[in-house]
């Protein structure tokens, strides 16, 4: 196909002219700088992005966590910019666009861009791999099979015991109203009814909620120690989870899809830097080494291709799994969490 020929070419002239580079140690007295979330998804990144393109650059490359959105705000209006790329979910993204936190992102200076979907190019962000917030429950308070929807997680008679939700409105938004009985097409576009209905839902849930996450490591260890049966969680945490022989179970049915988004900060020295990280993060070898790594997935789709049965079955984009989900729309998104968010706080008050 032609988007693979293109991106073994792009790549294939990016690795051809590694010798040519010169050795860009430190800008701005400090090694280039990439923030991610922690846990499974940074040890991902590393392993298959920032640590190659820091060796095919010859420089001195530095992985951190946790990201922050408050953080990088702070930077910028002080002019004191540490982090030079960052992995942020996707409402940061149109955040930063709206207050003016982060770099635009020049597309002409990423041409492996050229083979995504529109939806993972936005004007301050581009999304680099893929993930999932999905139902995941304990195996020793269901042993057989946990829930299979949205509608199930809220069904407190057939699966009993306490749950997670995570602490924002957002993914709660949309796993209500699925619950609900809305189809995935009819969730998006936000709108005042279908807010104020996800509301009413989750209300409803909230007395058997005893855990309201921020932390994605925080669902796998609840379930995993009994303190929780049933909880929403980042399916790349779960799988490094089940992978280490943890008790926990996850489906990918009425899935919450979403991506990983990179931006850059403003003001950052190194933005010519970033922008040749994201386009070597896009090509397609770099994309395929995700594959290995069994936690989130390419965001490419060509490079699935060569990834086997077993791991097909815990990608995101596989035509399996993605046919059952719903693929988060990260500007309505940003438009219900901030009209909703003083509506929010006083729901998680009473």
């Amino acid at each position: 196909m032609h988007r693979r020929t293109f991106l073994l070419t792009a790549a294939g002239g990016l690795l051809a002219g590694a010798t040519g580079l010169p050795k860009l140690a430190k800008a701005a007295g400090r090694p280039f700088t990439f923030t991610s979330w922690g846990g499974a998804l940074s040890n991902a990144e590393k392993s298959a992005f920032i640590d190659p393109f820091g060796q095919l650059k010859g420089i001195e490359v530095i992985n951190t966590s946790p990201t922050e959105t408050a953080k990088i705000k702070a930077m910028v209006q002080a002019k004191a910019v540490e982090w030079d790329l960052v992995d942020v979910g996707g409402r940061t993204v149109w955040q930063g666009g709206n207050d003016g936190f982060l770099e635009p992102i020049d597309v002409s200076k990423i041409p492996n861009a050229a083979a995504l979907e529109k939806g993972w190019i936005a004007p301050n962000g581009i999304a680099t791999s893929t993930g999932a917030t999905v139902i995941a429950w304990s195996k020793t308070a269901f042993p057989d099979a946990g829930p299979q929807s949205w509608a199930d997680f809220w069904d407190v008679k057939r699966f009993p015991g306490p749950r997670g939700l995570y602490r924002f409105f957002y993914y709660n938004y949309e796993a209500a109203l699925l619950a609900s009985g809305l189809k995935p097409s009819e969730v998006f576009p936000y709108t005042t009814e279908k807010a104020d209905m996800a509301m009413a839902k989750i209300k409803e849930l909230k007395p058997h909620v005893t855990v309201w996450w921020g932390s994605g490591a925080q669902p796998p260890q609840l379930l995993s120690s009994g303190e929780l049966a049933l909880s929403s969680a980042w399916s790349g945490r779960v799988l490094a989870a089940e992978a280490e022989g943890a008790p926990v179970g996850f489906t990918y049915k009425d899935g919450i899809a979403w991506a990983n988004w990179w931006v850059i900060p403003k003001g950052s020295p190194n933005v010519e830097l970033a922008h040749e990280a994201i386009n070597f993060a896009l090509a397609e070898p770099q994309q395929a080494k995700l594959l290995a790594l069994k936690t989130y997935g390419p965001v490419l789709s060509t490079a699935t291709a060569g990834a086997d049965a077993e791991t097909k079955k815990i990608l995101v984009m596989s035509p399996d799994n993605i046919k059952d989900m719903l693929i988060l729309n990260e500007g309505e998104a940003d438009k219900y969490s901030v009209a909703y968010e003083e509506k929010w706080n006083q729901l998680m008050l009473q």
